[in-house]
């Protein structure tokens, strides 16, 4: 879901649960987040993901791990056209 300031919203919670990463809004509309952290952390995280911020929608969470990328920090992104 892409609007209400979702990537803003993402990117406060993930600064604040000490998530390193990106989020970027897709083509298609949905909106794409990489991110790496403590366990405990990535859960609470992922809890807020499932719902969003206040106004927003999210219709579906698909989460999957990958390797580590060794973020510095979390950041909003833009697809380079």
């Amino acid at each position: 879901m892409q609007g209400v300031g979702f990537r803003h919203s993402v990117r406060s919670v993930a600064r604040f649960y000490n998530i390193k990463g990106f989020t970027r809004n897709e083509p298609d509309g949905s909106v794409y987040i990489e991110a790496e952290g403590e366990d405990e952390n990535i859960r609470k995280f992922s809890d807020w993901c499932r719902k969003g911020p206040d106004g927003g929608r999210v219709d579906e969470l698909i989460i999957s791990e990958g390797n580590n990328r060794g973020f510095e920090r979390f950041e909003i992104r833009f697809i380079q056209t």
